[in-house]
Order: structure tokens, then sequence, then C-alpha cells
């Protein structure tokens, strides 16, 4: 498509979209800017979405702070931490900070929060991000400590990430429901209005503390659901829209070659991969996924190059691990690489009983393309699709009870360099672990809790050679994300693809 037939069909677009929509201007403080997939809820517990980490980094704060360029880790709520002994952190409390609701931040706050999202039966979400605490005590209003259930190496790291801290007053009587309505945050942004799933608007915290957050300089993020990329599109040319992001490349590269806009694309941590019930927990009987030799054939016959190569793009790279590489213990050296080879998926195909082939269901709830692209790799080798596309909430709720055979998943580790965020997450026997292999979860126990570098590196690798071997996903890429923004808008992004609106300036 030419750039004048882009423009056209965008203006036509453009015209429908705008209805009723104000414009944004820099003149009225407001980014206004688009998510594609609905947030289930902005409790950021209880949503285990990039739209919600996005949320959660701007409305509430953690203990620790991890420098997204340096990898240093700063004091954020925190002013200081130490070790008492191998499960035992003691943290110092920064002083005078308050929520968004005029409560003050205290130990309380703490103490509240860790134990309230320790228990499982709270249910947040990912249990991984929580589930290592075993409980928190106040040692006097500004000092705390966090007591874990074993020692765990990583705690640092998650601390700078998913645990955010709530108001204990307000929570206790607001609940996660509550919060999703009105968060209320001691964060650089403030919640003034949500519509769930639709509709959320942010202003500046006047009174935010001086953290390494930065402090925030647009006043208002106006925040809305628009599902269909081309519509996002067709708002940034109308005016209503001032950013858009995890743009297609093909749309990249056209709204880059116009120059009416910035272009930025940057790596992410985000791996997409393909999950196979190797444990036999769906319905589908006969079930091919329970053979080794249909899950290696899987592996083989998806050209994951080619889809990086021509429909990723950027900084896209093939991932042969069930992790992130840069990730902490995600052994690359270990895995087992499957390039492309159609023949040698048929034969394994043949040798494990199906030389026809076999019909499945295939799931996916983001970027439908590459799913085709997968479906059709597939269908050329005689693995027939039946292609179910749904919600991201709707299929991680399938995948927690079992129900999917086959499916193209993404997860960004919520931003954590560490491989026990990935790997752990997905294979150690919880809900979402479609392999059940006992081997696999013994090796990431050990590398989970030991507090030598050169153990973890040893078992997370045992555990990745397992994996890989088994075949048990088909690891496929490495995600970028391509962002979109008026000249207007000054704006750097990070590798971690948290959108940082405190660093975010009018030009």
């Amino acid at each position: 498509m030419t750039k004048t037939a882009l423009r056209s069909t965008i203006a036509g677009i453009a015209l429908a979209a705008s209805a009723g929509v104000a414009l944004a201007d820099k003149a009225s403080d407001t980014l206004n800017m688009a998510f594609t997939k609905e947030l289930e809820n902005v409790d950021s517990y209880f949503n285990s979405s990039r739209e919600g980490v996005v949320m959660q980094r701007a409305v509430w704060d953690g203990l620790i702070y991890r420098d997204p360029v340096t990898n240093e880790y700063v004091g954020n709520l925190a002013t200081s931490w130490t070790w008492i002994d191998d499960t035992t952190l003691e943290l110092k409390l920064r002083e005078g900070v308050k929520f968004h609701n005029g409560e003050d931040f205290n130990a309380d706050d703490v103490v509240f929060t860790v134990n309230f999202v320790a228990k499982e039966e709270n249910g947040v979400k990912t249990q991984r991000n929580v589930n290592w605490m075993k409980s928190a005590e106040k040692v006097d209003d500004y000092t705390v400590r966090i007591l874990l259930k074993e020692k765990f190496p990583a705690a640092i790291e998650f601390l700078s990430g998913p645990v955010s801290i709530y108001p204990n007053e307000y929570y206790a009587e607001a609940g996660p429901s509550g919060m999703g309505l009105k968060p209320v945050g001691t964060g650089p942004y403030k919640v003034t209005s949500v519509v769930p799933g639709q509709h959320f608007v942010l202003e500046k915290n006047e009174n935010y503390f001086d953290g390494p957050k930065g402090q925030p300089s647009i006043g208002k993020i106006d925040i809305r659901t628009v599902p269909d990329v081309n519509t996002q599109i067709a708002e940034l040319f109308s005016g209503t829209l001032d950013m858009i992001w995890q743009v297609p490349a093909d749309q990249a590269e056209k709204l880059a070659s116009m120059g009416d806009f910035t272009v930025a694309n940057e790596s992410t941590m985000r791996v997409g991969y393909l999950s196979m019930d190797a444990a036999g927990r769906s319905s589908m009987d006969p079930n091919p996924f329970k053979d080794v030799r249909v899950r290696q054939a899987v592996n083989y016959a998806i050209d994951r190059k080619a889809m990086v190569e021509n429909l990723l793009k950027g900084k896209s790279v093939q991932v042969d691990t069930p992790c992130f590489p840069s990730q902490f213990g995600c052994a690359t050296d270990a895995a087992v690489v499957y390039e492309y080879n159609p023949e040698k998926a048929k034969a394994l195909l043949a040798e494990a009983g199906y030389p026809d082939g076999f019909t499945t269901e295939f799931y996916a709830y983001r970027d439908r393309d590459y799913a085709e692209a997968i479906a059709s790799y597939l269908n050329a080798v005689g693995i027939k699709i039946d292609f179910k596309m749904l919600q991201y909430s709707a299929l991680r709720e399938l995948n927690m009870k079992g129900e999917v055979p086959l499916s193209f998943m993404t997860w960004g580790s919520y931003s954590i360099n560490d491989a026990s965020a990935m790997v752990s997450q997905f294979f150690k026997h919880g809900s979402l672990d479609d392999a059940r292999d006992d081997q696999v979860k013994a090796d990431l126990e050990v590398a989970d809790s030991s507090t030598d570098p050169a153990t973890r590196k040893e078992y997370y690798a045992k555990a990745i050679a397992r994996i890989t071997e088994e075949a048990y996903w088909a690891p496929m890429f490495s995600y970028n994300t391509n962002y979109v923004f008026k000249s207007d808008v000054e704006y750097t992004p990070t590798a971690d693809e948290v959108l940082r609106f405190t660093t975010m300036k009018w030009k």
C-alpha cells in the first residue's frame, strides 16, 4: 500500500473513529493513548497483563526500584535493606510519603500488603510473584521485616517489580474489587476515573516524593481500550490519540516512512511460545501431545527465523529456551535447538502413529497474524488446526483448568530479569504447568532456593535441558515493541516493555 492509499484509508476510518471524542493537544496537558487489550482489573495483584504492569508502575510503588538501563537496585518506598539471615530481610522505610487518599505510608501498610498477598487463599493472580514470602513483621513505624518461606535469592528483584504496597486501611475495606474501581497508591500518577476495561484517566500526583521514578511532567494521561490497531492509527491522524504502542511491524514501517510521527522500536523481555498438553490435562482423546515425538514434530514444523524476519522484524530474535536469554539462569547453551525441518516433523508424526496427521484445537489471544502463520506451518506437516481466538483472561482461565491442548501464548515475566520469573512460573506443577515433570520441578526447586549463583545456574541449565529435550514447549521468539507518538511528545522507551509516564514530556 502506498503512502497516499494508506492516508486515504486512514482518513476514512478517522472520521468514524473521532466522532464524539474530544481532540487532544499539548495545550490541554493531556496525553491520550490506547490499550489494545482490555485490562481485566486495575488492582495490580489481580491481573497479569502487560497493560496491568504499566498501570501498576504508574499508580503504585514498590519497596525497591531497579534502574531499567543500569539494572542497579535503589531504594523506593524503602531507603535501605539488610539480610538478617537467609530468610529474613529488614527494610528501613521512607518517611513523609502519603497515599493518594491522604493516608500516611508506614510499616503497617507493608505488613498488611505482604500478609494479604502471601496467603494463597486471597487469590493473587500470579502466585509466583508473591508465594515466596511467608509474612511481614513491624519493627517500628518505619522498619519492617519480610520473612521468606525458604531461601529465595531473587527476592530483591521481585520486590523491585510486581510487589506493590497498598494502603492498609483503605484496602482492608475496599478489597480487590474496590481497588480495581478506585485505585489508591503512592505512585507518580493517581487514578481519577475508571470505566472497567474501557477507559482510565490518570492525573499527576503533585505531592509525589523525590524518588527514583522521577517527577511526573505531563498533567493527565487518558487511556482508552481500542482493540483494532487500524482504528488506533486513524485516531493518531485525526488527533484523538497522541500515542499508541505494540504496533505491528508493517504498519509501523509505513507510519515511519510518512514522517508525521515518531516511531521507536525497542526489544522486550516478552517471549512467544507454544504450550502443549504433555501431561494429558485436557479432554482431547486420544491426545497426541503426550508423545514426545509429536511435540518435537511441532518444534521442527515452524520456521521461527522466517517469522522473525518477515513478521516481527525490529529487535526480535529467535528464542530456543523457556525463558528470556538475558534472565539470570536462562542457560541458552543447555537448550536443544530445533531448526526448521518439515520433513523431519512429518517423519516424527508418522513414527508416533500419525502418518496422516491429526486435528487439534489451537488457541491464541493476541497477534492473530503470528498465530495464523504458526497454524499454516502446522497444517503443512499434517497437524490440522481448529483455530480459536479468545480474550486473554478467558484463555488464561482455560489454561489454568488444563482445558487447552495447544496454545500460542506470550510471557513478559513482569520485566523480572531472573529465570525463576518464567521457567519456574510454568514448570513447577502450578495451574499453568502442562508438563508436570517431577524431575524438572525438583531441579527448579534447587535453582530457586540456592544462594550460590553457580548452583542456581547449574540447576536452571538441567531444567532447561530436560524441558527442551522433551519439547514440552515450542519456544518461538522474543518480541519487540513499536511505539508511535506525535512529534510534540518526547519519550525514550526501555527494553523492559514498561511505559514510564514519568519520563514522557511535551517538547
